[in-house]
């Protein structure tokens, strides 16, 4: 399989995606019971030139797609939960737990679908243009990605791109939902499927009146090297659920240590932990070993979170750690569980 990542080889790439899918124009419209695919509902769509200012300057699309194909992470989520099967997306790159490369919640939606055998790119170790051209898209999403301008340029010799607003990594999960959805013509869908997204949250969250107002901070701890802490701020997805949507709090004293408001990452030396002494709970990947190593520290051990046991430590590879950055599929998968460990850790200042 080829894959094409390098600047030098655009020409080449350029000339053949032309050819190829000039080749392929007239079956690109097939609609026969052989496309496995789904298409997008054109009665629900507006009939209107779509467009979609994004980080490298805006996509024009002159009618609604019928065949979408997405990249990098959980953008084939939103196509989903509006209920669109993509004719290819990409694989999750961690959170899996077997060789399907689909998250659960992704494989329990396809399966809703009536879809048996998605198209899975597997780009992993970088995008395979190759494969995304022979899936003969007519948009390609990627709301939330870290695709490079080098990146977008290659995509949109296959198909016009929906990148993101502003930054990689960066983009909330409303943003993800409204830009994905405009992308395939279905903008109210996507504003209806984030209100009903926020209505879950807040039920769900009715039921631990403690998470409201609590300060918190994301921060990973490595065992091997106590002397360095990393932090993830209010611009980083996993910080801003907790705060848009939980009502929790960050701490003013993280802010005051950052150099640019939208930098998504802040590293600190472990002497400078006292900047966590007003911290409620901490989040963070890791495990009970870790724990107990922060615990046994001379210095983090005094942190009151960890002293008194106010950590919510999440598996990195788990299918919770891959809820990390949300998306509204994964958010109801994994929205209890997220929310008793929160509540559990916070419990711990109580007891």
């Amino acid at each position: 399989m080829i894959k094409l990542n390098h600047s030098s080889k655009l020409f080449l790439f350029s000339t053949a995606m032309i050819a190829a899918l000039a080749g392929c124009s007239d079956s690109s419209n097939d609609t026969s019971s052989d496309d496995t695919d789904a298409t997008i509902d054109s009665e629900s769509s507006t009939e209107e030139q779509i467009v979609i200012e994004h980080a490298f300057g805006e996509t024009v699309l002159d009618s609604v797609p019928d065949r979408v194909a997405t990249v990098q992470w959980g953008n084939q989520d939103v196509a989903l939960a509006l209920g669109v099967v993509p004719v290819g997306f990409s694989a999750a790159n961690f959170g899996v737990q077997d060789d399907s490369g689909l998250l659960p919640w992704t494989a329990e939606k396809l399966e809703e679908l009536g879809e048996e055998d998605p198209n899975v790119f597997q780009d992993t170790d970088g995008l395979d243009f190759e494969a995304i051209a022979d899936s003969q898209p007519d948009v390609i999403l990627a709301a939330y990605s870290g695709i490079t301008e080098e990146d977008y340029n290659l995509l949109s010799e296959i198909a016009p791109v929906v990148a993101y607003p502003t930054s990689p990594w960066t983009t909330s999960w409303r943003d993800h939902v409204l830009m994905n959805a405009e992308g395939m013509g279905l903008k109210e869908q996507g504003e209806q499927l984030i209100e009903d997204t926020e209505q879950l949250i807040d039920e769900k969250l009715a039921e631990y009146p403690e998470i409201e107002g609590k300060t918190v901070a994301w921060v990973n701890f490595s065992a091997t090297d106590m002397s360095n802490l990393h932090l993830y701020t209010p611009t980083d997805t996993r910080v801003a659920f907790l705060t848009e949507e939980l009502n929790m709090e960050f701490p003013q004293e993280i802010k005051d240590e950052l150099s640019n408001e939208e930098d998504f990452s802040l590293s600190l030396s472990a002497e400078n932990a006292d900047i966590l002494n007003n911290v409620d709970v901490i989040l963070g990947y890791g495990d009970d070993d870790l724990f107990e190593a922060l615990q046994s520290d001379a210095r983090l051990g005094q942190i009151p979170a960890i002293e008194r046991g106010s950590v919510a430590f999440i598996n990195g590879g788990s299918e919770l750690g891959a809820a990390g950055t949300p998306n509204p599929l994964s958010i109801s998968y994994t929205l209890d569980e997220y929310l008793e460990l929160i509540g559990d850790a916070l419990n711990q200042a109580e007891e």
